[in-house]
């Protein structure tokens, strides 16, 4: 029990800090760019195609119910709230801690282990600054930029299996989403996809920032980075739905 609040304690300061730094010293504008290029513009394909289909698998897999009640028309307001609450969010913030999380654990703890923090102190750079900030508040923004993608994606997704594979009334499809579809479906997946991003930055670069055990500890820091953001961003994830919705 000990070891473990030592553990949450550390984190929670190595976030602290970061947040501190993003006012007291900014880190240079090109260096935040690179990580949201990385985090977000990079990743898009992996998010629009994991997207699309989950919408497709939606819509085959209502479609047999509501077709029993001629409610197939309803497909789509399914498919819209369905990735805007809740599929989105979570599958694009699995997907960024799968590509991104374990990127970031292993480059900072490449740089930890081969002694690189340590020049980076003793030329009088602050490494929280230089290597947790940009990457904190590029997982931060680049998350929420990639569920608008995947909730894009995945409503397309659903309308090509409903109304190209199954037959549903194209027009029913659309107009009934947008009746039925209130835009606070999409801001809940929205606040859902900041904190989701914010975990990911902060337990990953936490795992690199302490790496120890040379290279062996970086694939041990890479895989407890990744378990522990999955496991961290399905829990938040109830509670999170509890108190939004």
């Amino acid at each position: 029990m000990t070891r473990f609040l030592e553990e949450v304690g550390k984190a929670t300061l190595l976030t602290f800090w970061a947040i501190v730094f993003l006012f007291k010293k900014r880190p240079k504008t090109k260096h935040f760019i690179q990580q949201l290029t990385y985090v977000a513009a990079e990743t898009t394909p992996v998010v629009v195609i994991t997207s699309i289909f989950s919408g497709g698998v939606i819509a085959l897999q209502t479609y047999s119910t509501f077709h029993r009640f001629n409610a197939e028309y309803l497909i789509g307001a399914v498919v819209a709230i369905s990735m805007g609450r809740e599929l989105a969010p979570v599958l694009t913030s699995l997907m960024v801690v799968a590509r991104v999380g374990s990127a970031m654990t292993a480059s900072i703890g490449t740089m930890r282990i081969t002694q690189q923090i340590d020049a980076l102190e003793v030329m009088a750079i602050n490494p929280i600054s230089f290597l947790v900030t940009p990457r904190l508040f590029a997982t931060t923004l680049g998350v929420p930029m990639l569920t608008v993608v995947g909730d894009v994606s995945g409503v397309f997704g659903g309308w090509f299996v409903a109304t190209q594979l199954l037959g549903v009334n194209e027009y029913l499809y659309w107009q009934k989403m947008v009746d039925l579809t209130d835009f606070y479906d999409f801001l809940g997946g929205l606040y859902k996809a900041f904190f989701f991003g914010f975990t990911i930055g902060a337990v990953s670069c936490y795992y690199g920032f302490y790496t120890t055990g040379g290279t062996q500890g970086v694939g041990r820091a890479t895989t407890n980075s990744v378990v522990t953001s999955s496991m961290l961003i399905l829990i938040s994830d109830y509670f999170l739905t509890a108190l939004i919705f």
